[in-house]
């Protein structure tokens, strides 16, 4: 059963920064995308980031220059680190892993409405 872990969260200032976390376990895909989705309420689902096994990564135009999406295969852990924070980047941010063949990972992240998600983690960043 897929389990979908996130973290680090938090509240800051509008300019700083965050590292958020994903743990994933669960399955076994020949090969993966990972990505980054974010919902405050009253908005639409946002997807924010994704990255394929091979470490193509795609981002929303709203984040680009300012996010970076990475991750560890090893500990089968992605990453999001957000600098540049702006009070519109308050949400909820989910993360998920589904299997991809390599090279698709920009048509996928055009899939993020569909994207299952864990707990979420909360970033607030005020002006």
């Amino acid at each position: 059963q897929l389990e979908l872990v996130e973290s680090g969260g938090g509240s800051v200032q509008s300019g700083g920064s965050l590292k958020l976390s994903c743990m994933t376990s669960g399955y076994s895909f020949s090969t993966h995308c990972m990505g980054w989705f974010r919902q405050a309420p009253g908005n639409e689902r946002e997807g924010v980031a994704a990255i394929d096994s091979d470490g193509a990564t795609t981002y929303a135009d709203s984040v680009k220059g300012r996010f970076t999406i990475s991750q560890d295969n090893a500990k089968s852990t992605v990453y999001l680190q957000m600098n540049s924070l702006k009070p519109e980047d308050t949400a909820m941010y989910y993360c998920t892993v589904e299997y991809c063949p390599l090279g698709t990972v920009r048509r996928w992240f055009q899939s993020f409405r569909s994207w299952y998600g864990g707990q979420g983690t909360q970033v607030t960043v005020s002006s």
